[in-house]
Parts: structure tokens; C-alpha cells; sequence
């Protein structure tokens, strides 16, 4: 089968285009025929070394959330999800390891446990789907961890990314009076077409006055995007027994924050690592994401949807900032493979 794969950490060139042997389903899983594969930030920073990581020794199809078809199953209770459209969260990466090959869902098929997977109702697309996975779980925790949030004020940090876009539309259904934040004028746009209340610049000068306007005791629960570069800003406009919540802090990996200033109000700070979640939060998530599709207000901003062939500059519209989700398409791939022998496998 068809697969984009690295050999090496290094920048997008590193991806290349070849042949893998398709993977064939154990007990507890099923192959799905991938129709598109998302590219989040994480899958990303792995392909470039994040944080001096050392290779594993084994060649990496990346990306770890994707959506398509169940085709083939490894037991009985994977048969009764034979022909279903799916989403697939999260995919650890050793967890698909065969031979010294890590799969991941860029490629035409990919084997998934049955607990990976949650379904993808008619009529949302599957370039949608592929955008859910680590996303929109993490911020459905981010957003309930701490229980219900109607009538509370939230800010969401980053409200034009993935996260801050899903977080936004989730906490408005809930009820909370949502401030987000947004560095460009773009960005700004697809928070305010999320839902949100007031959309701040952060650098502004008048932006802890513009919060203070709508929340004069203070922002109940924040989501935060970059906690190094933020928690200045977040320990001014908290609440007293408020949280900053926050999956992310690539600007500063290893902050310093006001100790004192959060102190005083009694803050809680709360870290995400949406692969770490219980299994029983991630199923809560993926219920309510679920329903949200099936209702239509769960959308996710799609920058660009390019062929498995142009993953390199995928990897490059992701690094430079791009405006909503990429995602390779898989389609076309799909009506290659269709005329062609069915085993097209090759040694890596």
C-alpha cells in the first residue's frame, strides 16, 4: 500500500512517498481505509526532533488522527463495525508498531483498535473527521474537566487554532460567556464565527481592561495555548479559586510564573496531555462530539486539504501558522489503488 513515511527526524523534506505492507487486523482491531489524515501541530514537532528526542530506530508513517472506512476486522466484534465511517483519535505510535514500522494514518489503510474509534455520522465529511482526534478531545477536557461551565466566563487562549476553535463552540453550547483571544485579524474571524463573546488582542493595551469590562471579578476557567508566554497575562485577569488550563507551552517549554500573584487568588492550575486523559473522560468526549456533529455545531476551520503526494508542504503550512487544520486527502489514492493488484506491498 501507499504510505508517506521518515527514516530520519529533520524538516518536511524528510517525508517521502513508497510502498509498506498493509497491516492486517488482530484480535480487538480493525483496518480502516483511510480517507483523510489529519496534520496536527504534535505530529509536526515529532517529524522535526521536538525537544532532542531520540529516534526510536524504526521507520514513521506520522500523523496520529485521521477518518475513513472500517473494510476489515480481526474478530467478531470488529465485524459489526464492517462498513462504518469513522473517526480515529489519538493513535499512539507504539502501539502500531509491525516490524519496525510505525504506522500512523497517512496512508491508504491503517489497523486500529476497536477502542480508537468513534463514528462519523452521514453527511459530515471525512476531511471533518479527520480533524477531531487530539483537537477537539483536548478541548472538550479543558473545557470540562472541572465540571459544568454555564454561566461561567471562560477564556479561551489561541481561539482561532484547533483547540481554541473547538473549545470556543463547545463552551458556548454549555452555556459560559466566552472571551477568547486572537493575534491576527484571521484568526480573530474564525473565533467570532466559533461563538465567541468578545475576541481580545492579547499585546493590546486595553485587553485586561476589555476582560475586566465583561468579568470584573476575573475569568472564571482559562484554556491556555502557551502557558510560558501567557501566564502573566492569565495571573492578572484569574479569578479568585479560578484555573488556567493548559495543553501547551512551546514558546517557553520551561516557564516561570507568578508564583504569588496566583497564590493570592487561590488559582489552580491544571495540565493537559490529551494522552494521558482517563478512558473514561475520552469516551465522555467523544459521546458529546458525536452528538455536536449530528446537531451540525461542531465545524472545524480546514486551511487546506492537499494529496497524500504534497505532505511535505502540509508539514510546511502547519509550521508557518496556516489558518485552520490541514489535511491530506486520500481519495485520490483510493481510485488508484482500486485498479491496481491488491497486494502492492514492499519490504520498508
Amino acid at each position: 500500500m501507499l504510505a508517506a513515511f521518515y527514516d530520519r527526524f529533520g524538516p518536511p523534506d524528510v517525508l517521502t512517498l513508497g510502498e509498506i505492507p498493509r497491516p492486517k487486523p488482530r484480535q480487538g482491531e480493525v483496518l480502516v481505509r483511510i480517507a483523510a489524515s489529519g496534520v496536527n501541530p504534535s505530529d509536526v514537532k515529532r517529524r522535526a526532533g521536538w525537544r532532542n528526542a531520540a529516534w526510536p530506530g524504526r521507520r514513521i508513517v506520522p500523523h496520529c488522527d485521521g477518518a475513513g472506512e472500517v473494510v476489515e476486522a480481526g474478530d467478531d466484534e470488529g465485524k459489526r463495525r464492517l462498513g462504518q465511517r469513522v473517526w480515529i483519535w489519538s493513535i499512539p505510535g507504539t502501539t502500531f508498531v509491525r516490524e519496525d514500522l510505525e504506522y500512523g494514518t497517512a496512508a491508504e489503510f491503517l489497523t486500529v483498535p476497536l477502542g480508537n474509534l468513534a463514528p462519523l455520522p452521514d453527511g459530515v465529511d471525512f476531511a471533518v473527521g479527520a480533524c477531531l482526534g487530539v483537537p477537539a478531545i483536548t478541548a472538550h477536557f479543558a473545557v470540562f474537566a472541572d465540571g459544568p461551565v454555564a454561566g461561567r466566563t471562560l477564556l479561551v487562549q489561541g481561539g482561532g487554532g484547533a483547540v481554541g476553535e473547538a473549545a470556543i463552540r463547545m463552551a458556548k453550547q454549555a452555556g459560559a460567556y466566552v472571551v477568547a483571544s486572537a493575534r491576527s485579524q484571521a484568526r480573530a474571524a474564525i473565533a467570532q464565527a466559533a461563538g465567541a463573546d468578545l475576541v481580545i488582542d492579547p499585546r493590546s493595551a486595553e485587553a485586561e481592561d476589555r476582560v475586566r469590562a465583561v468579568a470584573p471579578t476575573g475569568i472564571d476557567r482559562l484554556i491556555e495555548v502557551d502557558f510560558g508566554a501567557n501566564i502573566g497575562f492569565a495571573s492578572r485577569i484569574i479569578a479568585p479559586g479560578g484555573m488556567i488550563v493548559s495543553y501547551s507551552s512551546t514558546s517557553q517549554p520551561e516557564p516561570v510564573f507568578p508564583y504569588y500573584g496566583l497564590q493570592s487568588k487561590a488559582a489552580v492550575i491544571r495540565l493537559v496531555s490529551n494522552y494521558m486523559l482517563p478512558p473514561s473522560r475520552i469516551q465522555e468526549a467523544i459521546e458529546h462530539i458525536v452528538a455536536m456533529l449530528e446537531q451540525g455545531s461542531l465545524r472545524s476551520t480546514i486551511a487546506a486539504c492537499m494529496p497524500l503526494s504534497a505532505i511535505s508542504e502540509a508539514h510546511r503550512a502547519v509550521e508557518s501558522g496556516a489558518m485552520g487544520k490541514v489535511v491530506l486527502d486520500l481519495s485520490a489514492v483510493q481510485a488508484v489503488q482500486a485498479i491496481l493488484p491488491e497486494d502492492r506491498s514492499a519490504p520498508p
